[in-house]
């Protein structure tokens, strides 16, 4: 039998692994489908062959996306050049759906096209269902009210759960890392997630360190600060030196940052997610620069942003956004919680039942077989 030839499309460090884990199962059940990809190190890790790294394509906001308009048309052109060359049997898209849906129209049917990880089409911009629903064979998603929401616009589509389920995990102990670090037992501990991007961080983590020291003046606590590898280290270390010097940063160790954290403030995205996970009580922060926010704003239709949130349908965690991001008012609900047992234990209930609605574990390798089984 012909090999079959995939092409898998991502643009960021969360499409990067989530695409990696898929492009794993696929080869897992089929080692004879040759996988191209707009990838990053993670797919290239999974034995894809990534002809264009992603490296320099997240975004933050139109306004930043416009700046990176060249570099995006430039990357359409080398993708549909790619598609002509190997004649791939379909296209998998992984979220990063500004670019995708354009390319989706370009491809124009000419083969069959799947969706892995949908746009937010529910939150905003819903006018880009008719391009879903016109250009994509098969969408794959992540959570049960997309599947409805789909099914209502005679969408071929499944649910397979969330890919979080299997990453989200500690690889070392609470002790060793604690010790690792020089931190107390009896201290309570806060982790601080500024987000995977230079932009984000840029804006976030000077709220999340200034709301520390204040936290630091009324109550003794000790902070970690999860980096993300695809971030320079002197972009953490200017602010930090700023604003509290005695944080401690740990690279590429989500998850054990907050195996030790009694609390974490983190950045709108998927690590709103993976805290839930987890299983730790936090609050979402996020900022964005002004224009774009008053740009994005007006196109959201749902109360919330912190993805938690929106799952559960209704305020699990407080959220701190743009304009109610101050250092004070996230220092003040942070130590409110913290000194109120049963406002903690409630969170941890309602994170719970998050964490359950996300399916059962196995997403990538049920997606996988979806694919696989549309591709006969």
């Amino acid at each position: 039998m012909a090999e079959k030839q995939l092409l898998i499309v991502c643009g960021e460090a969360s499409g990067d692994l989530n695409a990696a884990n898929l492009a794993r199962e696929i080869l897992k059940s089929n080692s004879n489908i040759k996988i191209f990809a707009v990838g990053g190190p993670q797919l290239a890790q999974a034995r894809a062959e990534v002809f264009y790294d992603i490296k320099e394509l997240s975004v933050i906001g139109l306004f930043d996306a416009l700046k990176k308009l060249p570099k995006f048309l430039g990357l359409k052109k080398i993708v549909l050049d790619k598609i002509k060359a190997v004649k791939p049997d379909a296209v998998i898209f992984v979220d990063f759906s500004g670019f995708n849906l354009r390319l989706a129209k370009k491809i124009n049917n000419s083969l069959p096209t799947i969706y892995y990880i949908s746009p937010q089409v529910w939150a905003s911009r819903p006018g880009r269902i008719r391009t879903i629903k016109k250009y994509i064979s098969k969408m794959i998603v992540l959570f049960k009210f997309e599947e409805e929401f789909y099914k209502k616009f005679d969408m071929d589509v499944d649910c397979v759960g969330h890919p979080l389920l299997d990453i989200a995990k500690s690889t070392m102990s609470q002790k060793e890392l604690t010790l690792n670090l020089g931190f107390y037992d009896n201290k309570v501990t806060i982790a601080l997630l500024p987000g995977s991007r230079k932009q984000e961080i840029r804006k976030v983590l000077p709220v999340m360190l200034k709301t520390a020291s204040l936290i630091n003046k009324k109550r003794e606590a000790q902070f970690v600060i999860a980096k993300s590898p695809q971030v320079d280290w002197e972009v953490y270390n200017q602010m930090i030196k700023d604003h509290l010097p005695e944080a401690k940063i740990v690279e590429g160790r989500t998850y054990d940052c907050l195996n030790i954290a009694d609390f974490a403030l983190v950045c709108s995205g998927t690590a709103t997610l993976e805290t839930a996970i987890m299983q730790k009580p936090f609050a979402v922060v996020y900022k964005m620069s002004l224009l774009n926010y008053l740009l994005y704003r007006p196109q959201v239709k749902l109360p919330y942003i912190g993805m938690v949130n929106i799952v559960a349908e209704k305020e699990v965690v407080p959220e701190f956004i743009q304009f109610s991001a101050t250092p004070k008012k996230i220092a003040d609900k942070t130590l409110e919680i913290l000194s109120d047992p049963k406002a903690l234990q409630q969170i941890k209930n309602s994170l719970a039942q998050v964490k359950a609605s996300l399916g059962e574990k196995g997403a990538s390798s049920r997606a996988a077989k979806i694919i696989l089984d549309f591709l006969k």
